[in-house]
C-alpha cells in the first residue's frame, strides 16, 4: 500500500464504532495518515480521546473550529484527504450524504473533496434494507460513490442478519484499492 497517504476517517454513531478503533491501528501499521472525524452522535458512544490516542492526531467533530483555527475546517480536511472513509456508516449519514444535507461537518468534508468516498455500512438489517436506504445507496453508487457492503452476523438487537460492519481486513484492502 501507498505510504504517506491522507485518509479522513469519518466516525458515525453505530454500534459497530469500537471497529474503528481496530481499523485506525491497522490503516496506520500499513502507512496511512488517519484523521478521524467524528459524528456528534458518536461521541455519545466512545471518547474522541480513544481514537486521538490510536491515530496520534486531533480528532474533529464540530462544523466550526476551535477559535484559535484560521482554516475553514471542513475545507481543508477535505482538500487534504486522499479518501474520505465512512465506517460505520450509519443510514442517517448515507441519507445525508445522498439528499446534500450538509448539516455537520462529515457531511461538508465529503461535499467538498474532491476524493474517493468509501462507505461501509453498520446497522440493523431492516434499516440496511429498507428501500429508502437502498435507494440512497443506488443514488451514490451512480455518483461515483464506493460501498464496502455488511456482511451477515449478530446484529445489536440480538438478532442474526445483514447489517455488521465489513471485516477490518476487507475494509483495509478496499482502502488500498483505491489510493
Amino acid at each position: 500500500m501507498k505510504k504517506n497517504k491522507n485518509i479522513i476517517l469519518g466516525v458515525t454513531a453505530s454500534i459497530a464504532i469500537y471497529k474503528a478503533c481496530d481499523l485506525v491501528r491497522r490503516l496506520i501499521e500499513r502507512g496511512f495518515l488517519v484523521t478521524v472525524v467524528m459524528t456528534r452522535e458518536a461521541e455519545e458512544l466512545i471518547s474522541p480521546v480513544v481514537f486521538q490516542s490510536l491515530s496520534g492526531n486531533k480528532v474533529h467533530s464540530g462544523l466550526f473550529g476551535q477559535s484559535d483555527e484560521w482554516e475553514i475546517g471542513h475545507i481543508s480536511l477535505a482538500e487534504k484527504a486522499d479518501l474520505v472513509l465512512i465506517a460505520p456508516a450509519t443510514a442517517n449519514i448515507i441519507g445525508k450524504v445522498s439528499s446534500g444535507i450538509c448539516d455537520d461537518l462529515l457531511s461538508c468534508i465529503v461535499s467538498a473533496t474532491n476524493a474517493q468516498v468509501l462507505f461501509c455500512p453498520a446497522m440493523n438489517e431492516n434499516m440496511y434494507k429498507n428501500r429508502i436506504t437502498q435507494g440512497n445507496i443506488k443514488k451514490l453508487k451512480s455518483f461515483g460513490y464506493k460501498f464496502e457492503e455488511p456482511k451477515q452476523g449478530r446484529l445489536a438487537c440480538g438478532r442474526v442478519g445483514v447489517g455488521c460492519l465489513a471485516d477490518v481486513e476487507d475494509i483495509v484492502r478496499a482502502v488500498g484499492q483505491l489510493i
